[in-house]
């Protein structure tokens, strides 16, 4: 199954000639590295992309200018297949999940096929690098040397990671918080060290400016912002995503502390804290919804198959796909097709709610199993409540 998956995924890329649209950004800006000139003045293919990220994402993609384009191109299609070996790994580890190899094997065979890390291996991203860096992290003993490092310069080189930190420290991880913090100061200070004019751009303008990754309604942005805007056929939803996203950010990192605090269960936590950046974020890609790979498996884990096959068919059908939107399409979508536009966030929201119901039973259930207090002492034993 893994060797049929692989060739097939291979024989699609040549058959449909991938331009890998993303990986083609990275080389560019590893040679504005490389050539002295203006990191966020270029655009590149035919869609006209920009440099997004900050100079210290840059700096590391100057190895892609030692590769002919060509080569780069099968660079990136193996070691995605591979980062998503090491994902599933990752995540079969962070579940609790103890089958044997063939299990796994088959995992990775059909994951490839999820829509996030389908796209994440023609545009050619990072995605994968990203969410292995973040969960090998979190998923560490509480006290290993450095935890949090990682954490760090994933968040250096795209933001998002950096929610993460605020997990860490709303859970009373501060250790690892710091460590993280600390190393996310040093991806800033080494690319204002090497690039300091596009470091004084990036973190002063360019931060901020949305508009530079994309436009808000089209259909691959499966963030709430995304679905507002096309919910409204407006191309901003102004205040209403504000709100909306506020209250989100809100209840998902309270879900997400509860979880960890009140009820033990760090899966969750971190499951939560990924949805909440995910949907709260202005622009979420299809492609940044890989973290479904351990969202299946702690629901594979819990026995929750009928919800781990729910989520299997929502990240694989890509009816995003399917709806029109060539142009503004995407603004005009009738009601009955919104759903079909949007079923990330949608999903993301429900999971949101299925978390918070989760993390309420455990905590109900922990005090379930406390025995009732001695009639002759009032105390109450915690033996066997762990």
């Amino acid at each position: 199954m893994l060797t049929l998956s692989l060739a097939a995924l291979a024989t699609l890329c040549v058959a449909q000639h991938i331009e890998m649209a993303d990986t083609l950004v990275y080389r560019a800006e590893g040679a504005a590295v490389v050539d002295g000139t203006d990191l966020y003045g270029f655009t590149v293919t035919e869609w006209q992309l920009p440099a997004t990220y900050p100079p210290f994402a840059a700096i590391l993609f100057v190895p892609t200018t030692w590769l002919p384009v060509a080569a780069l191109k099968v660079a990136f299609v193996a070691g995605n297949a591979a980062l998503m070996a090491l994902f599933v790994h990752l995540s079969w580890r962070f579940a609790g999940l103890r089958t044997g190899r063939v299990p796994l094997v088959v995992a990775i065979a059909l994951g490839l096929w999820l829509e996030p890390v389908f796209q994440t291996v023609l545009f050619g991203q990072i995605n994968l690098a990203l969410a292995c860096l973040v969960l090998w992290d979190l998923s560490r003993p509480e006290h290993a040397l450095g935890k949090g490092f990682a954490l760090g310069v994933a968040a250096g080189i795209k933001l998002t990671p950096a929610v993460f930190i605020v997990y860490l420290l709303m859970t009373g991880r501060v250790r690892s918080g710091l460590i993280a913090v600390a190393s996310l100061t040093g991806t800033v200070l080494l690319g204002v060290l090497v690039l300091p004019e596009a470091s004084g751009e990036f973190w002063t303008g360019r931060l901020f400016e949305t508009s530079r990754v994309g436009k808000t309604f089209v259909v691959d942005n499966q963030s709430l912002r995304g679905l507002l805007a096309r919910f409204s056929h407006s191309p901003e939803p102004g205040a209403v995503w504000v709100v909306t996203a506020g209250l989100t950010a809100v209840a998902g990192l309270w879900t997400a502390r509860r979880a960890v605090v009140r009820a033990g269960l760090e899966t969750w936590g971190v499951l939560v804290t990924a949805l909440t950046a995910l949907l709260v974020s202005p622009i979420s890609w299809s492609h940044h919804w890989v973290w479904c790979v351990p969202l299946l498996a702690v629901l594979i884990a819990e026995g929750r198959l009928r919800t781990a096959a729910a989520v299997g068919v929502v990240w694989t059908a890509r009816s995003f796909w399917a709806v029109p939107h060539r142009g503004d399409l995407d603004l005009r979508l009738p009601w009955w097709q919104q759903p079909l536009a949007s079923p990330y966030p949608l999903f993301g929201l429900g999971l949101l709610a299925f978390a918070a119901w989760r993390t309420g039973a455990a905590r109900t259930g922990a005090r379930a199993v406390l025995p009732a207090p001695r009639p002759e002492t009032g105390v109450t034993t915690r033996a066997g409540t762990g």
